[in-house]
């Protein structure tokens, strides 16, 4: 696996994606015998998908207004 700073935005989401639904599927934490597991926490990555798709969303805009809309309204 690549060092998470040379990863870019979209392939971090993407991981992060892949972690949520490990998360849900399979629980957050189990235990066999004397050996547990605890997997990342979920508000913890859901935190981290939003961050990453601003990320993502910011990379694909070219001004410095983005999500900025202009509207003509004709007339009254």
């Amino acid at each position: 696996m690549a060092e998470i700073s040379d990863m870019k935005a979209r392939d971090l989401l993407e991981q992060v994606n892949t972690a949520i639904t490990t998360v849900l599927v399979g629980g957050q934490s189990y235990k066999i015998g004397s050996r547990s597991l605890t997997r990342a926490d979920l508000a913890l990555l859901r935190s981290m998908k939003s961050d990453l798709e601003a990320q993502v969303a910011a990379e694909g805009e070219n001004g410095l207004l983005g999500r900025t809309f202009v509207v003509y309204f004709e007339g009254r």
